[in-house]
Parts: structure tokens; sequence; C-alpha cells
């Protein structure tokens, strides 16, 4: 079976779901067969300027995070209300349901609400899906200085690290592609380039068991973190980089998957975070942006347009934030569906 893919279906592990709000408080229930518990679930209004919103089963529902924000943590009752067996449920928050207005929501299984992991130099809860390589880590300082080391629960390196303080913080990036090593980082709250100055993760690369984490960067004792780990499986999820061409024949992606989630960002300078998808853009060239370090609503304009294909994306634009020519993009991409399944029968193309 791993000749060819990790996952025949990867909507038991990942999804994309379009819902129209109410302004009541709806049950959103994930589409096929799959009965898939969400344990990440990052929401966006398509049609306004609401801040995105992520909700993780360790934090727990009503706990609410801006990736496009350095805010803390809040508490809001009337949001995300609960993580259900095959979905979750809202309330009436206009950021993620208003009445008639439309929304996406980008949805990972986890493990449910985590269990306590010792592999690293400080406890943390995780909640580990090893079959999809991703992981919910929450774990508190306990020095104002020095490297600690995290336990994560994937059993093999993460190649993408999202760790943010639950009080007022950016959001630190860790991708394998430009932070070798552990040097640096990327900050998914602004377009901000590569960052070498400044070492959250310690100047020390992930392993199997654990990531490490500079506690110099908080400075304090008793301050709680947020991260989401993300390893490469076949089939179903990549993490890479390209080098941009600058021209509307641009450059082809191989992941060794049909993408149902494209997210890119300029790595050498200033740049968006473009989120694409395969249900907010159902053809190709796609045109339905969305951006994670804004709360600007949905646009159709016409950069960072890429071809879904069955075995990776194409970029179609000439444009800076995801093709200029020479840049270094890096990219997280999930699949809709393997190139060819663990029975040897390639999908198509859309």
């Amino acid at each position: 079976m791993a000749a060819y893919t990790a996952i025949d279906d990867p909507e038991v592990y990942f999804q994309v779901k379009l819902y129209t709000g109410d302004g009541s408080t709806p049950s959103i229930t994930l589409d096929g067969d799959t009965d898939m518990q969400p344990g990440l679930v990052w929401i966006k209004n398509r049609d306004a300027t609401d801040s995105h919103c992520l909700f993780d089963a360790v934090r727990t529902a009503t706990e609410v995070l801006h990736p496009d924000a350095t805010t803390a943590e809040t508490t809001d009752a009337d949001t995300l209300t609960s993580f259900d067996s095959d979905g979750f449920a809202l309330g009436a928050d206009v950021k993620v349901n208003t009445n008639t207005e439309k929304y996406v929501a980008w949805c990972w299984k986890a493990n449910g609400s985590g269990s306590a992991n010792t592999d690293g130099s400080i406890s943390s809860t995780v909640s580990a899906n090893t079959t999809s390589g991703f992981s919910i880590v929450k774990f508190t300082t306990d020095s104002a200085s020095g490297n600690a080391t995290i336990g994560h629960g994937l059993g093999v390196v993460p190649k993408i690290i999202i760790r943010k303080e639950l009080l007022t913080s950016g959001w630190d990036v860790f991708h394998e592609s430009v932070t070798s090593g552990g040097v640096g980082r990327m900050t998914l709250h602004d377009t901000g380039a590569l960052d070498t100055v400044n070492d959250p993760f310690g100047e020390v690369a992930p392993a199997s068991s654990v990531f490490t984490y500079n506690q110099a960067w908080t400075g304090a004792i008793g301050y709680d973190s947020i991260a989401y780990c993300f390893a490469e499986k076949q089939g179903f999820s990549k993490f890479g980089s390209y080098i941009g061409n600058g021209n509307e024949d641009g450059p082809f992606v191989y992941t060794g998957f049909r993408p149902a989630y494209v997210m890119e960002k300029r790595a050498n300078d200033t740049g968006i975070w473009n989120i694409q998808d395969n249900k907010r853009s159902t053809y190709n060239v796609t045109a339905s942006n969305l951006l994670a370090e804004s709360n600007a609503a949905e646009y159709t304009g016409t950069g960072n347009r890429i071809d879904i294909l069955s075995n990776g994306f194409k970029c179609r634009k000439n444009d800076t934030d995801n093709n200029g020519d020479g840049d270094t993009i890096i990219y997280m991409a999930f699949a809709e569906a393997p190139f060819v399944n663990s029975n040897g029968v390639p999908c198509n193309a859309r």
C-alpha cells in the first residue's frame, strides 16, 4: 500500500467545507461517509472582513485564536461550540455564522482532546494522528531562558510547525525548506520575509519525537503555547518549496496527489500567505483567494492563480507572491485524492 499512498481516502483526515451562515446555532456536517471528527477547524468568512478563527480540541471549543493577528486567545461561547463526531456546531458570532454570508472551514482530524506526553524536557498535552502526520501540542514554559524540548507525538520528523503563545504574541512558523536546522522563522500573522535573526526554535532541527523551543523567546515561566505539527504522508500531504519563473507558464510542483488545499508564501521577500482550495475554486485556473495573514474578504483577482492537477499544481500567473522570477516560494498542500491509490488506480485530473 505504501508504495502508492499512505491514505486512500484523504477526506477521512482533511476536508474543505463550505457553508452559508444562518445566524442561529447550526451543526455543520462534513462531507462523505467519513464520520470525521475534526481536531482543528480554521474558519474564514468569505464575504466580510472578519478575522480568521482557529479552534482545536486540545484548547477545547469556544477558545479562539486568530492567525491574522497577534491577539491573545479569547473565550467566545458564541463561536465554535463543539467538535462533533461528523463535523462541528456553531453559535451566532458573525465571524463564523452571519446570516446568508458564505464561509469556508478547513478541517484536520487529530486524536481527541489529547493526553500527556513526556518525551521532552517539558511535558506536553498532545493530540496526535500518526496516520495523517498531524498533531496538536500544548505546553507551558518552565524557564525564562534556554532551550526546551517538546514532545509532538508523531513518531516521525515534522516538516512544518506553527506555534503561538496563548497570550499576545506572533505566530512562528518552522518550515523545513527555509528554516533548516531550526534557524529562523516565518511569521503567519504578517507578510514578512524569512526572519533569520530571531530563533524561537532554538537553532535545533526537529526530531522524530520532539521539537525544540527557545524559552528566552517568551522570557517568562508559566506561559502556555499551542503548536500544530505536520509530517509528510505519501499521497496525502506535501510541504516544500519551488523557484518562481515570473511567467504565466509557471513551475509545476509535484505533490503525488490532486490537491484539495494549497497555501503558498514567498520566503525570500515580503508576500502574502495565499490559500486556495478545491471547493471555492472548482475549475482551473483557480481564482478564489484568501490570505492567512489578512482579514480581507475573498477576492477573485488575477494574481496567485494555479491549476490544480491530478499529481500537483502549476503556477499560471506572473505574480510576485507565488511566482516571482527567482523567488523561493514555500507551500503546504493536502490531498483530495492520491495520484495513484493503493490498488494502483490513478486519479483523474479535474
